[in-house]
């Protein structure tokens, strides 16, 4: 039986964008980390937007003021990639966009997510279960897995409804 958790429900944003960076801030100093602004500031663009965020909006939004960083397309690819190595946003590679992690106080993870086509949000299916079946399906083919990237696209209970 699947497991309920509280990141089954209908939206993926954060509710409190200054909480979220506040526990990346104290997980980036238990692990000896450097939160520079700019990574700073894009993961705050990621929790505020409410929706999976492309990284040319991200750059966007940094040009037009809406926080400090610089404005050159490396640098805020290079704070996506921090972000997503230390498991703050994780990318959802069918829509080329990026969510804040329900979980920033763990190490990168795998986790299935459902996009709904109509409306775009997307909710991260948090669980272990799915994730341990398809790495132990893969292993008993003789794959090792070294990622998993698992996307359902589809409409969501408002947009089907």
């Amino acid at each position: 039986m699947p497991h309920s958790h509280a990141c089954t429900a209908p939206h993926h944003h954060v509710d409190d964008a200054a909480a979220f960076i506040a526990v990346v801030q104290r997980v980036c100093a238990e692990r000896g980390l450097r939160l520079t602004p700019i990574r700073a500031n894009v993961l705050r663009l990621i929790a505020e937007a409410g929706k999976p965020v492309k990284a040319y909006e991200l750059l966007d939004w940094v040009r037009a003021g809406k926080g400090v960083g610089a404005d050159a397309p490396p640098t805020v690819y290079r704070a996506l990639d921090f972000l997503m190595a230390n498991g703050f946003v994780h990318k959802l590679a069918s829509v080329n966009s990026f969510v804040a992690c329900h979980h920033p106080s763990s190490h990168q993870h795998s986790v299935p997510f459902l996009i709904c086509n109509s409306c775009h949000n997307a909710v991260e299916l948090e669980d272990s279960e799915i994730v341990r079946l398809l790495d132990a399906r893969a292993r008993a083919l003789g794959f090792k897995p070294q990622a998993q990237t698992l996307e359902v696209h589809g409409l969501c209970a408002n947009c089907a409804g």
